[in-house]
């Protein structure tokens, strides 16, 4: 198949360390075009990554029709209107996560997307990680699924580690940024940024998440999350999100079903390692573990994307649908953490978390 031509929307922190060398190293896609309103940044990019066209504007690439689809790669606060910038431009997208910020628009997001024929992602990379994605193809033989824990632990170290893992990241002072201070917004802003990868990982494995009770705890300069879910099958759900913890970066879930278990550990994505995941199934009464040797989880989350812009598969990848539904969820968590733990139906929810 020919190569989906791909243009970057934004050349920042998590285009430098993750999409422009994925994109570079997928096998059917190709870098035609990025864009910036940093000309730091984008002469970075261009010079290192070689694309086919540079642009000061993300309105000038979504008007080259050598472009099929884009990469929304900037902050939060951009995603959506980017997106449907993208989509009225008649472009594929992959939106990184989290979709957007609120709920209302990620709803009127998910409209519009649905009088689409292009296909829009959300950029949940975890569903890429061969050992993930190995347990989510394993629950099928594991019968009715009765508990799930899940954990993300963010560490205090992790900037050292990533620091030596990732790129050195170009920065520019004068680069587009949302206005006000999102990222002073501290619970928020990790909820969103760290939480978004909890609960997409959760409803991979075990489906949507119709209930929420949260505990949230801050102590010592982290915050801490607790929530009790359930999940539509009717199955019960843990989800323990911390940041940030003394110690590694802790990732991971347990899932118990009638015929297996499931437990996983998962890595920092910058070391482009498979989740260690081990799957017991009763019929056969064995363990099965992946070796996952392909764990570029960036890459293959483009593979995955320009295989379903093609036809040849369907979408693994998280959709607008699943985008809103973390939303969402992470609302709920909001809401019933500020009512002392008290339920909360996810469908109900509005606002942001």
């Amino acid at each position: 198949m020919s190569a989906v031509r791909i243009g970057i929307i934004g050349c920042g922190p998590i285009a430098q360390a993750g999409h422009l060398p994925a994109t570079v190293k997928a096998h059917n896609a190709q870098l035609y075009a990025i864009a910036d309103r940093s000309p730091r940044l984008r002469s970075y990019a261009a010079a290192v990554y070689e694309p086919h066209a540079v642009y000061a504007d993300a309105s000038e690439l979504l008007a080259d029709p050598q472009v099929e689809a884009v990469i929304v790669a900037v902050a939060d606060q951009f995603h959506i209107p980017l997106t449907l910038q993208a989509l009225a431009a008649g472009k594929h997208v992959l939106v990184e996560k989290p979709l957007g910020v609120d709920v209302n628009s990620c709803q009127q997001l998910l409209a519009i997307s649905q009088t689409s024929d292009r296909v829009v992602q959300v950029g949940n990379n975890k569903r890429f990680d061969p050992g993930i994605a190995f347990a989510h193809d394993m629950t099928a033989q594991l019968g009715e699924r009765m508990a799930y824990r899940g954990w993300y632990c963010d560490s205090l170290y992790r900037y050292t580690v990533t620091d030596n893992l990732q790129p050195t990241i170009i920065q520019d002072a004068q680069a587009l940024r949302p206005d006000g201070n999102p990222k002073g917004d501290r619970r928020k802003y990790l909820l969103l940024t760290h939480g978004s990868h909890l609960v997409d990982t959760a409803r991979y494995i075990c489906g949507p998440i119709t209930q929420v009770q949260t505990r949230l705890l801050q102590r010592a300069e982290s915050w801490c999350w607790f929530s009790a879910v359930t999940f539509a099958d009717g199955s019960l759900g843990h989800l323990d999100l911390t940041v940030t913890i003394r110690g590694d970066h802790h990732e991971g879930f347990h899932l118990y079903a009638s015929e297996g278990s499931i437990m996983a550990k998962t890595y920092l994505p910058w070391y482009h390692k498979s989740s260690d995941v081990e799957v017991f199934t009763s019929h056969d009464q064995q363990y099965h573990r992946p070796l996952g040797a392909d764990g570029h989880s960036y890459k293959r989350q483009i593979e995955g994307f320009a295989d379903t812009i093609r036809g040849h598969t369907s979408q693994r990848g998280a959709s607008v649908s699943d985008g809103l539904a973390a939303i969402q969820v992470l609302t709920a968590m909001t809401q019933s953490a500020k009512a002392d733990g008290a339920t909360v139906v996810v469908a109900d929810v509005t606002g942001e978390p």
